[in-house]
């Protein structure tokens, strides 16, 4: 059979997939990871400075890596790039209202911006772009939406705390029934027991009385023949 038939390929195939397979999660593995945080949303009030965090991580290093950020995917508001770990990010074009605030050297690879003055229109979605050479140019990223308002609106915990004062109440009282109950019952044995101590003694000073057998009453002397 010619290496290259269809018949030796067919017979080949079996064996290549599992080792695609095997490279496949080994990419995924150590491929770089991009984060904004806990949360994708982030609110500032209107002509203030807000943070727009962006992380990422990688297994295999990175050299030579190129980070973007983008407000609503098309207008680029910072373009960086980094040699490697060793140095920090320096700047290839940004928005005069952005500011890098991140590091690279220490143990995070922080690539977070500030927007400064923050409008109305600013209000949208900012995607972090990260690409990194050693994976062949591979790109990922994360997004972080922002809302823009007039001023923060305290949020009213009273219903919450009336909620957790009657809930708190309720379990209260239902511990303290459980006590009285347990003290009730407790008194109520107690009492039954008395009562059964006090037959069991007055059966025993009517059997003396009687002259029952096993009582202590005097015995009559027998008769003189």
């Amino acid at each position: 059979m010619a290496p290259g038939s269809p018949a030796a390929r067919r017979r080949a195939a079996p064996r290549l997939l599992p080792a695609l397979l095997g490279l496949h999660i080994f990419a995924v593995a150590f491929a770089l990871e991009v984060s904004v945080g806990k949360t994708n949303t982030v609110m500032a009030l209107n002509n203030s400075d807000v943070l727009l965090p962006c992380t990422f991580t990688t297994c295999i290093g990175f050299q030579d890596l190129v980070f973007t950020w983008y407000f609503n995917s098309t207008e680029m508001i910072y373009h960086g790039k980094i040699k490697s770990k060793a140095s920090e990010p320096f700047l290839v074009g940004r928005n005069p209202r952005v500011e890098f605030v991140g590091s690279t050297t220490g143990k995070d690879n922080n690539i977070s911006i500030v927007l400064k003055n923050v409008e109305f229109s600013d209000a949208g979605k900012y995607t972090c772009h990260v690409k990194n050479p050693k994976e062949k140019d591979a790109q990922h990223n994360a997004t972080i939406f922002l809302t823009v308002v007039q001023k923060m609106v305290e949020t009213d915990n009273t219903v919450t705390l009336i909620i957790v004062g009657v809930v708190g109440g309720l379990i209260g009282l239902l511990i303290l029934f459980m006590l009285v109950k347990r003290v009730v019952l407790f008194i109520i044995k107690k009492t039954q027991d008395g009562k059964k101590e006090c037959l069991v003694s007055s059966s025993g000073n009517d059997n003396t009385e009687n002259g029952l057998a096993g009582s202590k009453a005097e015995q009559k002397a027998p008769p003189k023949a």
